[in-house]
């Protein structure tokens, strides 16, 4: 889960009245028309450059690959098969298995992650990633841009599919674009910590952003989990060359006393002490194996998939309806970045990777179960994490409808933090929809844009 949890009751250091601008709310329909999802005249002339990848995914498991460049995503026109603003991971994956969504991924390859890249550091598993324009234009803003995801499910949601990526945008706006990923943890990572994380991977990747960009400064993006250790990092660093901090539905209060209706789990969470000690899961699993659980479901969809595929085509491939129905939703996710979108989550929701045992003993134990992190009692190698030491510049995004890092929960960083250029947002989003739902395009990349531009130099 990407939220956090604590001690019943109210923390020791209750936040402060917020320093510096006030709370900026965006307030958009929930389910905008086609008129309100119309993109801007820039956003037109890119539409060359769009590609979206699918293509028929053959026995051997590799797709073959056609590009079509077409459209911005909006998917309140295709039902249950389109990302709506309100989604959440749990909302994604009923719908995926009530319309066999599944299915379709075993006979459908979407390639995600599609913006071109390279490798530019390296440590254990972490891998550093550049991104850069489609076109080969190198110009770029003076300050680059950080991305830090979590550790559990993969960071390509960021980058989901040309013509809906957070990423593709920002470069294309002509930001120098990084992202961290942290790889997928073995049973040799279960020892990996928070610390670690915060005090040697971030730095590292930041050493390595400065040095290729030759900037003294730079933005740090951090999205859930990520956001977590990015606010961190800037509590730890402040004197650092850390300018920006961004975070989007990043939680710093697991426990808030007030948790609004999204965030009522969290009365349970709080208070689970005395019936799951996380430590256990390190010392009988290593990992928490929360990959084997999509594991299991694709392998149940590969079977439902090949059962089906035996069963509506008897006489073998390209002769009965069903082929013509696959024939007809690949022509739509070709034609359409809001089917490329839905197939792309679909895939990523039960896409997991393990948990460090380590990591999420003190992520539930010292974040959930205890909210420490609030109260200025968390410590990593004897340095304490305080945020009211964050001093650089932050704008906090968080989601009505998020259910899985409720708004209550990411409050706190605005209000503890003592810098004069603080800005919340509250968008009518959930935790997936405000990524790559309608909401992306309508509300948070304009909102990202114009709050980075000025604070990132000029292109050149």
């Amino acid at each position: 889960m990407d939220a956090g949890l604590a001690e019943h009751g109210a923390s020791p250091r209750s936040p402060p009245e917020l320093k510096g601008t006030m709370p900026t709310n965006t307030t958009t329909p929930l389910l905008p028309t086609s008129k309100d999802h119309a993109p801007s005249a820039t956003r037109e002339g890119r539409e060359g450059r769009w590609s979206g990848v699918v293509g028929d995914r053959p026995a051997s498991g590799e797709a073959k690959l056609d590009h079509h460049r077409n459209g911005h995503a909006n998917g309140s026109g295709l039902g249950p098969f389109g990302i709506v603003d309100s989604d959440g991971p749990e909302t994604i994956r009923m719908r995926k298995y009530a319309t066999g969504t599944h299915v379709l991924l075993e006979e459908i390859a979407v390639e995600t992650g599609a913006t071109p890249k390279e490798v530019v550091w390296t440590k254990s598993k972490a891998r550093l990633y550049r991104y850069r324009r489609a076109d080969g234009d190198g110009k770029r803003r003076a300050v680059p841009i950080l991305l830090i995801y979590g550790f559990v499910l993969k960071p390509y949601i960021l980058d989901l599919v040309p013509g809906n990526s957070l990423v593709e945008d920002l470069v294309e706006e002509g930001f120098d674009v990084y992202l961290l990923d942290f790889g997928i943890s073995g049973p040799e990572d279960a020892g990996l910590s928070i610390e670690d994380l915060i005090l040697d991977y971030i730095p590292g990747a930041v050493k390595k952003v400065l040095e290729i960009s030759g900037a003294a400064e730079v933005s740090l993006f951090g999205q859930s989990q990520g956001g977590t250790l990015s606010a961190m990092y800037a509590s730890l660093f402040p004197d650092g060359p850390l300018k920006n901090l961004i975070l989007l539905s990043a939680p710093t209060e697991f426990a808030p006393p007030n948790p609004g209706l999204f965030g009522l789990w969290t009365f349970a969470s709080r208070t689970s002490r005395a019936l799951f000690d996380p430590a256990i899961v390190r010392q009988l699993l290593g990992n928490l194996p929360t990959d084997a659980a999509s594991q299991v479901i694709n392998m149940a969809a590969s079977l439902q998939a090949t059962a089906v595929s035996v069963a509506a085509r008897p006489f073998g491939r390209g002769t009965g309806i069903y082929d013509a129905a696959l024939q007809e939703a690949r022509g739509l996710a070709e034609s359409d970045v809001s089917m490329r979108s839905w197939l792309a989550v679909s895939k990523w929701v039960d896409d997991a990777a393990p948990f460090p045992g380590e990591i999420l003993r003190r992520w539930v134990g010292d974040f959930y179960q205890r909210d420490l992190l609030v109260k200025g009692r968390v410590e990593l190698r004897g340095s304490t994490v305080d945020l009211s030491r964050i001093r650089c510049a932050v704008l906090n995004v968080s989601g009505k409808w998020d259910y899985v890092v409720p708004p209550s929960q990411t409050k706190a960083t605005t209000a503890l933090a003592c810098g004069p250029d603080l800005e919340s947002v509250s968008l009518d989003a959930g935790h997936v929809g405000m990524l790559v739902g309608p909401a992306a395009v309508r509300d948070l990349w304009p909102r990202l844009r114009e709050w980075l531009a000025p604070r990132s130099g000029r292109v050149g």
